[in-house]
C-alpha cells in the first residue's frame, strides 16, 4: 500500500502537536516539588493538584513538622508575592498536612514553612515551573 503525501503531512502535524498536548494535559495533573531544604525543615516534598475546582497543596508522608513555636504554610507566586496562610500545627500534636489555596493566589512557585513567632524561614520547596 502506497502512503500518500496527505497521510505523511497528517502524521507530521500530529507528531509536532503531541508535545504541546502532553504538556497541556500535564498542567492539570499532579505536580511535585523539590525536597524541602532550610534551617529546620529538610526533607519531604509538597504536591499540587486541582481538586473540585480548587488548588490543593499536600505534604508528603515523610515530611517532619519542625519543633518551633508557630510554623505556618507560606507560598510565593511567580511574581514574588508572598502569602502567609494557615498554621501548620494544630491541637493534639496534629498538623494541617493539606491546604486549599485561596482563589486570590494565581500560581505557586515555592512553598515555604515559615515561623510566624520568630519571623524566619524554616524550609522551602520549589516547583520546576509555577503551578496554576
Amino acid at each position: 500500500m502506497k502512503t500518500s503525501w496527505r497521510q505523511m503531512l497528517l502524521a507530521a502535524v500530529v507528531a509536532a502537536a503531541l508535545p504541546a498536548v502532553t504538556t497541556a494535559l500535564a498542567d492539570h495533573g499532579l505536580h511535585t516539588s523539590t525536597m524541602f531544604a532550610g534551617a529546620k525543615v529538610n526533607g519531604g516534598v509538597v504536591t499540587h493538584e486541582k481538586h473540585d475546582g480548587h488548588h490543593l497543596l499536600t505534604l508528603s508522608d515523610d515530611f517532619v513538622v519542625p519543633d518551633t513555636p508557630a510554623p505556618h504554610w507560606q507560598v510565593v507566586d511567580s511574581r514574588g508575592n508572598v502569602f502567609l496562610l494557615n498554621r501548620l500545627t494544630i491541637k493534639n500534636d496534629g498538623y494541617n498536612r493539606s491546604i486549599t489555596l485561596p482563589d486570590y493566589i494565581q500560581d505557586v512557585a515555592r512553598v515555604q514553612i515559615w515561623c510566624a513567632w520568630a519571623e524566619t524561614l524554616l524550609g522551602e520547596a520549589t516547583f520546576e515551573r509555577p503551578v496554576k
